[in-house]
């Protein structure tokens, strides 16, 4: 919620509750001359200036932590207020049960608000109980599968508690809803980095699951980024001939995928490091050419570069 929210009906501020009579409350100084005077509602005042007053005096009290709640209700980005929520729930021994049903109804409302998740990777941390964070977070990422918070915070749970069994299939599922998701083809990665790694049996599997994907959008840049990715990590592009074989085929069947001449270039990139070839740097230009003037116009001046490196570093003087 934001200060410009409805009061509503049954609020009593707090200048108002007999309970609060002892505070005296702390207004904001913005200085004698404001630049933009922000037109705060006085519910947000009123709030704000009793946060600040329990803050000073450092209270750590059951109406600190009421206070705390609804100064999150009208900013739910304040770190202050979150710091000061997690000493006083320290402080009072809270369950943190009830804490972590508290901090999810409030990343449903507000899903990409990092305070939001740092507080509940904290709580988290304190229970020590991660059982709960995989639907959770399955629950945020249904609704929008590249919410980078989630992702985050899923990944932090994994590593911490190295509880690595969910994930490969996880991501599956949400790859095979949506193959352009990127958030999940960089988790993939990131599960296998952190397991098994990129054994020979292990990218033999992928290379086929990446194949299959990049047959059915050839203009997936994520799964293109995927396999360049695992290649690098397992010996480079010539090591694997059957993809080696795949990409030829797709390039012989007039696919005109950038993402797919970008990768034969840096397969005869490859092969030239190894030896001098003539004839693979011809190729190479001739692609970088077409790259530049007909598939991919909108980065002539990156593949005009490309060209000239290539020639720069393999072409006989």
């Amino acid at each position: 919620m934001s200060s410009s929210d409805s009061e509503g009906e049954d609020w009593i501020p707090y200048k108002d509750r007999e309970e609060w009579a002892d505070v005296k409350p702390v207004p904001q100084d913005d200085g004698p001359f404001p630049v933009v005077a922000i037109a705060y509602s006085d519910k947000f005042r009123d709030v704000y200036d009793y946060f600040r007053a329990i803050l000073k005096m450092d209270e750590r009290s059951e109406r600190a932590l009421q206070l705390t709640k609804d100064a999150i209700s009208l900013n739910a980005a304040n770190y202050t207020v979150w710091h000061y929520r997690r000493e006083i729930l320290k402080s009072l021994n809270k369950d943190l049960e009830h804490e972590l049903r508290f901090i999810s109804n409030v990343i449903k409302d507000q899903p990409k608000n990092y305070q939001v998740w740092y507080h509940r990777g904290v709580i988290i941390s304190w229970t020590g109980d991660p059982s709960q964070e995989f639907e959770f977070t399955a629950e945020i990422l249904r609704k929008d599968a590249k919410n980078y918070h989630a992702w985050q915070h899923r990944q932090a749970v994994v590593n911490g508690f190295k509880m690595w069994e969910h994930e490969l299939p996880f991501v599956t599922s949400l790859l095979e809803e949506d193959l352009r998701n990127n958030s999940a083809w960089n988790h993939r990665y990131y599960t296998i980095l952190n397991t098994t790694g990129f054994t020979d049996d292990v990218v033999e599997k992928e290379l086929k699951y990446c194949s299959e994907m990049i047959q059915k959008a050839p203009n997936n840049e994520s799964a293109w980024n995927y396999l360049k990715g695992i290649l690098d990590a397992s010996g480079g592009i010539a090591k694997w001939q059957e993809i080696v074989s795949l990409v030829f085929q797709m390039l012989d069947n007039q696919i005109d995928s950038p993402y797919l001449l970008s990768f034969v270039i840096d397969y005869y990139e490859e092969i030239l490091d190894g030896k001098v070839d003539e004839e693979s740097l011809k190729k190479a230009l001739e692609l970088c050419q077409k790259l530049a003037e007909d598939v991919d116009c909108i980065r002539k001046n990156y593949w005009s570069y490309r060209s000239r490196t290539l020639q720069a570093k393999f072409r006989k003087d």
